[in-house]
């Protein structure tokens, strides 16, 4: 079966039955024949007209056919298909839209390498383009690939959905249908060990053999019954001269599609039969529910042989995805590895070609995922073409899947992140005051000082200590010394205590230290060296020239109280303990000169 006979010999046969019902339908149309009252006729032309547009199906590439789409305002929108990733077995195509700002959403949808081209996902893309910027795996038919492009297995396939997510960024959402699913999944999980940043936000996976084993179908039957040799020997041919891709080895879409209409063959035969008659009445069309849905499932294309073999041995029967011991280029790929992609299964319940059982078994393997990252579904009454692209897929799921990418649009380790500086605003703002108080009372006490104003001092600090800051009317900021006189210095907004969060406040250079007397003239705010440099005892206090003798502070009178502890605007009191009336004191050097106000 490697020889190029057997593949020249198929496609003999396809093109001879296209030719056979070309000619039994031009035959019948001739007008001669209207005279004849012969039923047998029609149905000649019928037949000749079905037959001929299926088999010539078969070998041609259906377009994507989005011409446009409506707008949120009502208007259409025409829809380019453009390359951003071009390689030789795939590229990766972009749907896009005129006159349209990007989308919120960006989808990675994964198409299957089955037998189909992309274009089996049509419907999917139209009913997804108007709220989401999509892409598209592309895959190539092996046919026209030259021998000279190597070898494409699913190694090869999975490094190819690596470089798309990497093109795509870490805010891409993946949709992997059908047989794509398992390799989806293991391209994620290379990238959360390789290249963690590049990772999707979400990954879907919709109708999948991740593990065959879960749920028996024909086709895990087959994989189990038939040995790599007898398939190789079977399933496996030459491409011939006909295409570029001549002398490569291929799995036929051919034969892929005489297996697929196999496993249901009886509603196929009848589809036909319905379709034939329909045509005889005069009752079809050229794109009828018949055609539409024919004219891509007959679309068929090559896979290279490696890449089929590959699927069956280490998928199917060593199912190296469902133990975990999946190898890429050498290295293992671990599903656990996978910890910040939220990952949702869809099945159909009547899906006889991924049974229920098959895709779900994903969530099992992702150890690491926290469970609120992960969904299932299942859709009752569903088989497998419906999940993706019938009644199922645009009434159930894909409100579904919209639903979940919006959900998990945000990284997972963003919210912390973003939390982390708010809370950090007022405790910020909190140690510049206390190191201020800190280091006022770390300055050196006069020799002369009385030991009351040493324990006021002590008990200011002590209040002012962010976890046990309380209101200053219940501590008193120094002990009552005559002839001494209390100046604050007023400053704005300054928040009462370091647990509420107010506007920052100023930094530790701009408050006056404890120990430092006022200055009778406003000035710039000292630097935090020339304001931490102690002051002499032998310094006097500055007295306002314009405050009366009655504002003194006499010895014997009890303390004043002040209306708010302020350790920011709290200015120093006398260092000596005399009765007599201070000079007037000339500035010191580089001191901060705040505005002068007596306080009764």
């Amino acid at each position: 079966m490697k020889y190029m006979a057997t593949y020249d010999w198929m496609e003999s046969f396809r093109n001879t039955t296209e030719w056979t019902g070309a000619t039994a339908r031009a035959m019948a149309s001739y007008p001669m024949f209207a005279m004849s009252m012969n039923p047998m006729i029609t149905l000649a032309a019928a037949w000749g007209e079905v037959a001929e547009r299926s088999f010539g199906r078969m070998v041609a590439k259906p377009d994507w056919g989005i011409r446009s789409i409506v707008g949120p305002t009502g208007q259409d929108h025409l829809v380019d298909v453009v390359t951003v990733v071009e390689k030789s077995f795939g590229n990766l195509i972009r749907f896009s839209v005129r006159r349209r700002a990007p989308m919120k959403r960006k989808l990675l949808v994964v198409a299957p390498m089955s037998g189909h081209y992309a274009t089996l996902l049509r419907s999917t893309v139209t009913s997804l383009l108007p709220d989401a910027d999509v892409y598209v795996t592309d895959w190539h038919n092996a046919r026209d690939i030259p021998v000279s492009a190597g070898k494409f297995d699913i190694e090869d396939y999975t490094l190819y959905l690596v470089d798309f997510m990497r093109h795509l960024g870490p805010d891409a959402h993946v949709i992997a249908v059908c047989q794509p699913a398992p390799l989806t999944l293991a391209a994620t999980a290379y990238l959360a060990g390789e290249d963690p940043d590049a990772q999707p936000r979400s990954l879907t996976l919709i109708g999948g053999p991740v593990d065959p084993d879960a749920a028996a179908t024909d086709v895990t039957d087959f994989g189990s019954r038939v040995t790599m040799g007898q398939l190789e020997q079977m399933a496996i041919q030459r491409v011939g001269f006909k295409y570029k891709g001549a002398g490569r080895l291929v799995y036929p879409g051919l034969l892929q599609l005489a297996g697929f209409i196999s496993m249901n063959g009886e509603r196929h035969t009848k589809a036909f039969s319905e379709q034939i008659m329909r045509v005889m009445r005069g009752e079809a069309t050229d794109h009828d529910a018949h055609n539409r849905f024919y004219d891509e499932y007959l679309a068929v294309m090559d896979m290279t042989a490696e890449f089929y073999l590959s699927t069956v041995q280490r998928i199917f029967k060593n199912r190296e995805i469902a133990r975990n011991e999946f190898l890429v280029a050498g290295k293992k790929v671990d599903l656990g590895a996978i910890k910040r992609v939220a990952v949702m299964t869809v099945e159909g319940e009547k899906d006889d070609i991924s049974a229920p059982g098959q895709c779900v078994a994903a969530l099992n393997l992702l150890s690491s995922l926290p469970e609120r990252m992960k969904s299932q579904h299942l859709e009752p009454d569903a088989g497998h073409y419906g999940i993706f692209a019938g009644k199922s897929w645009r009434l159930n799921i894909r409100p579904l899947v919209l639903g979940f990418i919006d959900a998990h649009s945000t990284p997972a380790q963003a919210a912390p992140a973003q939390a982390a500086p708010a809370k950090s605003v007022p405790v910020q703002a909190a140690p510049a005051k206390t190191e201020a108080v800190k280091a006022a009372a770390a300055k050196p006490e006069p020799a002369k000082a009385a030991p009351a104003k040493i324990e006021a001092i002590k008990t200011a600090v002590a209040k002012s200590e962010p976890a046990k800051a309380a209101p200053a009317k219940t501590t008193p900021l120094a002990a009552p010394v005559k002839a001494a006189t209390v100046v604050e210095t007023p400053v704005a907004s300054a928040p009462a205590t370091s647990a509420q969060p107010t506007a920052p406040a100023k930094p530790a250079e701009t408050l006056a230290p404890a120990v430092q007397p006022p200055a009778p003239a406003v000035a710039q705010p000292a630097t935090k060296s020339e304001a931490a440099q102690p002051v002499p005892s032998a310094a006097p206090v500055a007295r306002p020239a314009e405050a009366p003798a009655s504002a003194r502070i006499p010895a014997a009178a009890p303390p004043a109280p002040l209306a708010e502890v302020k350790p920011a605007a709290a200015q120093p009191v006398d260092t000596k303990a005399s009765d007599a009336k201070p000079a007037e004191a000339k500035p010191a050097d580089n001191v901060v000169t705040p505005l002068r106000r007596t306080q009764p």
